[in-house]
């Protein structure tokens, strides 16, 4: 029986991953590199390397890159701060779930964005915790943020189901023992979901997956 939900936050819950990479891809295009949605998600989430590998192969110094970063990062926290952020039937699937499950949010965002999202969003009153990047060691796709779940929500790794929409999110879930549903974005769709629970078309396909009271 499930007893606890861990939710990945950006392109599960928030529209957050698109403006990411739109913030990447802008400021990588005044460099003349072109950073296409097929490299974005293999370079950051697959691989984890993040998408300014491309600069270094440039020849961008890492002072050069790190400045390109903060750019990127000044430019993704405006769109914060004015773009549409929810995702379509969030808010009332977790106006379902949150009665019956311990939730968490489990992320690879920084603190800083999390906290600039979130105080838009209206969502956190439905969690019960949350792990940012900044409350672990290793980031996904190391096990160690959905180990950490697991602790914080005070049950057993076999009772908890993780919602991911990427295959370093499920290697993750997958490799703290946790069980993990897809549900894929446009900048995910078509990846490597080889071991997941279920892949589902949208976050409105949860409650009936894991046999939520309806």
């Amino acid at each position: 029986m499930i007893k606890a939900i861990f939710w990945d936050n950006d392109g599960v819950l928030v529209d957050t991953e698109r403006l990411y990479f739109l913030a990447t891809k802008k400021i990588l295009s005044k460099e003349g590199i072109h950073l296409s949605k097929e490299q974005y998600h293999d370079l950051l989430l697959v691989q984890s390397k993040g998408a300014f590998v491309l600069a270094g192969q440039k020849g961008f110094s890492q002072a050069d890159i790190e400045t390109l970063r903060s750019r990127r990062n000044a430019l993704y926290k405006s769109y914060l701060r004015k773009k549409p952020l929810v995702l379509n039937g969030v808010v009332e699937t977790l106006e379902l779930l949150s009665p019956h499950y311990t939730m968490g949010i489990v992320t690879t965002s920084t603190r800083e964005h999390f906290d600039i999202i979130h105080k838009r969003a209206g969502l956190l009153d439905h969690f019960d915790f949350v792990i940012t990047v900044d409350d672990v060691e290793k980031s996904k796709p190391d096990p160690e943020p959905y180990e950490k779940a697991v602790r914080r929500a005070g049950v057993d790794k076999e009772e908890c189901i993780a919602v991911e929409d990427s295959q370093r999110g499920l290697t993750a879930a997958l490799g703290a023992g946790v069980q993990c549903i897809i549900v894929p974005n446009e900048l995910t769709r078509g990846g490597d979901f080889k071991g997941a629970y279920r892949i589902a078309n949208s976050v409105k396909e949860i409650p009936g997956l894991i046999g939520a009271v309806k």
